[in-house]
């Protein structure tokens, strides 16, 4: 797809539109295509490489550039990084049926394989398949949206999947170094954060081994950095607490 903007006079090829309606009134910006899902989810982080003109417009295709007073109104600014990022985050893509489908199809599969990396069988403690879980996903009739990131969605996914299979995330594997004028009180603050303990020695300082939610895992750091004044550390030792062999049903 071509697309001559006679405002500029520059010729804009292989582009993405994503639309915005705001303040009763359209907005557009001018990316590359597979650049924007790649910024919704985090893999790219410079702007420059997802949009191909920091304009916005009120029609890309025509080349007609938005009004300053528009986006004010609108964006409550006129910084058009700010708001080609606004858009970028909350617009809709502009595809078409077939490149939708997928475009669906592929996240639906990213969204599985995050799942079955991240999660495991408790009981057996295996993972599942990739297909294994695209299969529990069509059970549950999931709906894969386009404009939210994969990672977010696996993480729905996950709740979802725990009211009709056994699933749950695999355990962190932790070690923490804690000085030993902090070790015994700080313990105590960590135990409701930690699911298992390993092992445990204290010596000149404390040491311990454990296993947790991922989920936690930036709360105990937060806590082990504020409480030893960076003192105390805090090492992944793997971030799956599973058996070899991936789980059948």
């Amino acid at each position: 797809m071509s697309i001559f903007t006679p405002t500029n006079q520059i010729r804009l090829t292989n582009v993405a539109v994503v639309r915005m309606k705001k303040g009763g009134k359209r907005f557009e910006i001018a990316c590359y295509k597979n650049k924007v899902m790649s910024w919704r989810s985090g893999a790219e982080k410079d702007l420059d490489e997802v949009m191909q003109t920091h304009s916005v417009f009120v029609n890309v295709s025509k080349g007609q550039v938005a009004k300053k007073d528009d986006l004010c109104k609108a964006f409550g600014t006129d910084d058009l990084t700010e708001i080609c990022k606004q858009i970028l985050a909350k617009g809709e893509l502009q595809v078409s049926d077939k490149e939708r489908q997928s475009q669906l199809e592929t996240m639906f599969r990213d969204i599985a394989t995050i799942v079955a990396e991240k999660c495991v069988n408790p009981e057996t403690k295996r993972p599942y398949t990739v297909n294994l879980i695209e299969r529990a996903m069509k059970d549950i009739h999931y709906s894969v949206k386009a404009n939210k990131s994969t990672k977010q969605q696996a993480l729905e996914v996950i709740r979802q999947l725990k009211e009709t299979m056994e699933i749950q995330r695999a355990h962190m594997r932790l070690r923490l170094v804690l000085p030993a004028k902090e070790g015994k009180r700080l313990k105590e603050k960590l135990k409701p954060l930690l699911q298992v303990v390993e092992s445990e020695d204290f010596d000149e300082e404390l040491e311990m081994v454990c296993l947790v939610d991922p989920g936690c895992y930036r709360e105990i750091d937060e806590l082990i950095r504020c409480e030893t004044k960076g003192r105390g550390s805090l090492e992944v030792l793997n971030l799956k607490d599973v058996e070899e062999g991936d789980e059948k049903l």
